[in-house]
Formats: C-alpha cells, structure tokens, sequence
C-alpha cells in the first residue's frame, strides 16, 4: 500500500478516535429525547415530565418527551436499547419494563441489565388500591370481602402485564386471597380513564398519578402501601391499618442505551441529582405522594445495584404469577 494511503487511513483513525471525547465534552449540543414507555398521563409520564424539566434547565438543552406504549412498556424500552448510544436518546423507565418483562413477555427484545447504560434513580412512590367512586364498600375492610367473595366478577384494572400497576395489584390479590378478572390497558392512563368511567372496578396505581383524582373525588382509595399516611392522601389509611399485609414501593429511573461514553453518562447523572435536590421538584413529586431517593441512591454505581437486586427479588413472584396464569 502507498505511503498517503496509510498516512489518510492513520489520519481517519485519528479523527474517530479523538470524537467521542470531543462529543461528550461538548455534550449536549441538541436536543435530547426521553422515551416513557407509557401512555401520557401514567406515573412514569408524570415522574419523567416533572424531573426531566429540571433536567433541561440544567444541561441547557432541550428534553423532548416521547410516550410509546405497549406491551407492558417493552416496545418503548426496546426503541431505546437499539438506539444510537450517543446521549440523545434516553429512557424513563419504571419496576414493569426492567424487572417484570423479563420473566413475564416472551422473546423480550432487550437485556434490563445489558443493553442499558443507569443514569439514576429518580422517585419512589407507594401504590393506593383504588375504585370506582361508586363501588358499594365503605373501607378496606369490606372491600376485601367483596373481592373474596365475588372473586371474577370484579373487574381489575392495570397498565399492562408487568406493568407496576398490574404489580402493585398482584401483591394486593396475592395477601388478601382474591382472583379478580384483570382487564389489561396500553398503561395506567386509559386505565385510570376507563376506571373514573365505571367500566372496570379497582386499580392499584402509584399515589403519583391517582393522587389527584383520589381528592378531586373521581374516584375511591381504600389504602395506601406505604408504612405511614401519606401527607397529601391524609384521610387515606396504610393498608396495615386495616390488618392487610401490604407494603411497597414503585421505582422509576432514568437509562441511556449501553454504550454512551462514561463522561456523558456522568454529565446526566449530574444534571438529574441537582434537579432532584431543586425544591420545587421535591415538592411537587411530593404533593403527588411520591419521594425523591436519598442521594446515595441516585448514582448510577447504586441504581445498577438496585435494579439488580429488585430483578432477584421480584423474579420468584413474578414466576409463580405467570405459572398461575
């Protein structure tokens, strides 16, 4: 081979190899689109909205949300498993797309653990079991009865097989004994919607989306999952109260494919932990019934760790579910 050829083959090598440093420091220099895997209006829409406005503030950038629903949010996930992994296309995901899909959907296109990249931890918020605003029990107590005793004839609804909401459900019917029909949406949000229509019966949803509608009186909550009241759903007791065994928290956090550079990784995970330290983020998410995670959560190292040992957790039940179905 001639000398100029080697020399423009070292020359293009040297220009791609020195890009991606050049990328990420120059990062961002357009706008960056975060795909929920869920309809607008579910928890992981409103959490996404809420953080990722803060987010663009800080990164000076835009953030565009894009909602791609379906299959329990594994058709939004998986777009963003097979992006370009340079920092424009992220993923807002939650418990259904990277613990429940890969034990419950069949020929799941992507890896939860291998084929993202953890940018961070972005809300807890506990599950309230809600009705139709003209459901017949006056409290938790009766609603349990009426699920024991009429079994299939009451309508659940939830955000798709894995989704959180069809999780939080499953723990619920699980301790209290009850097999109610499940009727499955393409997320919470048309659920929510079908349930304030009094076309299905119950749904077990995070405090983040039903918050509103449970004082608006749109609809009826009988209990919360949480350990404590929580402050903005005062009038709503813990499911503990009513003697139900039921405690939990639905996660939600933020993924960039596997592959983006470390430093443009670490420019995000920086502009979501000073957007989760802003007041009025932390007192929104609260208003809704949510949390924001301590600070050693956030981090991209702890989320990785975390998402690993809900998968564990999670999976045995997970199992048995679908075994049953």
């Amino acid at each position: 081979m001639k000398p100029n050829v080697w020399g423009s083959i070292v020359l293009a090598f040297v220009l791609v190899a020195g890009a991606v440093p050049a990328r990420a420091q120059d990062y961002p220099s357009r706008p960056i689109t975060v795909i929920v895997p869920f309809p607008a209006g579910g928890a992981s829409d409103v959490v996404a909205r809420i953080v990722t406005n803060q987010m663009s503030k800080n990164l000076g950038q835009s953030i565009i949300i894009e909602n791609i629903g379906g299959a329990g949010g594994t058709i939004g996930s998986a777009r963003v498993a097979a992006a370009a992994p340079d920092g424009y296309t992220l993923l807002a995901a939650a418990m259904g797309s990277h613990v429940a899909a890969p034990v419950l959907t069949p020929n799941l296109k992507y890896d939860p653990v291998s084929d993202f990249a953890p940018i961070g931890l972005t809300a807890h918020s506990p599950a309230v079991v809600i009705a139709r605003k003209d459901f017949p029990a006056k409290d938790l107590k009766e609603f349990v009865a009426v699920l024991r005793q009429q079994g299939s004839a009451v309508k659940e609804a939830h955000g798709g097989i894995g989704a959180s909401s069809h999780m939080a459900c499953l723990l619920f019917t699980a301790e209290i004994g009850a097999k109610p029909t499940l009727v499955a949406y393409r997320g919470s949000g048309p659920a929510l919607n079908d349930l304030m229509g009094g076309h299905v019966d119950f749904l077990c949803e995070q405090s983040v989306s039903v918050a509103e509608q449970v004082l608006a009186g749109s609809v009826k909550a009988y209990a919360v999952s949480a350990t404590e009241r929580l402050a903005n759903l005062p009038d709503v007791p813990t499911a503990k109260e009513a003697g139900v065994n039921y405690q939990m928290s639905v996660w939600s956090g933020l993924f960039a494919p596997k592959g983006v550079p470390p430093e443009v990784i670490a420019r995000l995970a920086d502009a979501l932990d000073k957007a989760l330290d802003e007041p009025t983020v932390r007192e929104r998410l609260t208003q809704l019934g949510g949390s924001v995670p301590a600070k050693a959560e956030r981090n991209p190292a702890a989320f990785d760790r975390f998402v690993r040992s809900e998968i564990a957790r999670w999976a045995p039940i997970l199992a048995a579910s679908r075994a049953e179905q």
